[in-house]
């Protein structure tokens, strides 16, 4: 029997998938994808029609029974074309414990003048992190929707400039005190490490708590995430409240970010 919800705010993720589409839904606008992260989860667009096709292909089963629901009421758009994922866990950085690498903090305070901004070039962040990736999930309808997102403040972004130049940035959804990292890029080497870590200063200072890298992998345990339980991750999300202060914009130097390793970081590495 397909189950079909008829909004975010009614989707129970308890027996959800830990790895695989928790549900489909065609709609990519912004209210639609707002209210789906506030629900813990986030869009995968099938960048084509061969992709559409497999999605329908791998899951129709568990849609027809019941085990993946089509959110939206009446007779939506094809669903298939979009499915939405809510890994569990949930890899997390708390903002307090966002540091660079000693060896990344030596290089900001030495030589590297480099400069961060916020929500200077959303848009122009959002494609360089689509530039060259297979597959092209951040499809046109997507971005149109991020794009709107930003324009309603609830979408944000960090760029890093060196001498002008955009050389790397990150972006993303806020949730109350949890920003959600939708992607990140580089033109020069750990430049996507200084912007999310600059974002978590920026958030910080907005009364942040929490981002979200939304997906588990060694790029992002190496920025400093750990797993969080996706129940743990719902409550923060359902408790966090409205977004208040908002996020930072100002130009500011990168090598402000290169404060004194924490001290159990200074400890010697003994033999694992």
């Amino acid at each position: 029997m397909v189950i079909r919800c008829p909004g975010w705010e009614a989707l129970d993720l308890t027996e959800a998938a830990p790895d695989g589409p928790v549900a489909f839904c065609a709609d990519l606008s912004p209210a639609g994808l707002l209210a789906a992260y506030r629900a813990g989860v986030y869009p995968f667009p099938a960048p084509d029609e061969y992709a559409r096709t497999l999605n329908e292909v791998l899951y129709a089963d568990q849609v027809r029974e019941g085990r993946i629901p089509i959110v939206g009421e009446g007779e939506p758009a094809d669903p298939y074309t979009v499915s939405w994922w809510s890994p569990d866990p949930r890899p997390v950085l708390p903002v307090s414990s966002a540091h660079l690498s000693r060896s990344l903090a030596r290089r900001l305070r030495n030589r590297l003048p480099w400069s961060t901004s916020g929500d200077r070039r959303f848009e122009q962040v959002v494609r360089e992190c689509r530039a060259g990736r297979a597959p092209q999930w951040l499809t046109e309808e997507l971005i149109a929707g991020l794009v709107g997102l930003h324009e309603r403040g609830h979408a944000h972004s960090v760029e890093v400039w060196e001498e002008g130049e955009l050389i790397g940035g990150v972006f993303g959804l806020r949730v109350g005190r949890v920003f959600s990292m939708d992607s990140m890029f580089f033109r020069r080497p750990e430049a996507s490490k200084v912007a999310v870590h600059d974002l978590a200063a920026r958030f910080a200072q907005a009364g942040g708590l929490l981002l979200d890298a939304q997906r588990d992998s060694p790029h992002v345990r190496a920025l400093g995430c750990t797993p969080l339980p996706r129940e743990q991750y719902v409550r923060h999300l359902r408790g966090t409240g409205p977004d208040s202060s908002p996020i930072p914009g100002a130009d500011l130097p990168a090598r402000r970010l290169a404060r004194p390793v924490p001290p159990d970081d200074r400890l010697p590495r003994g033999p694992r």
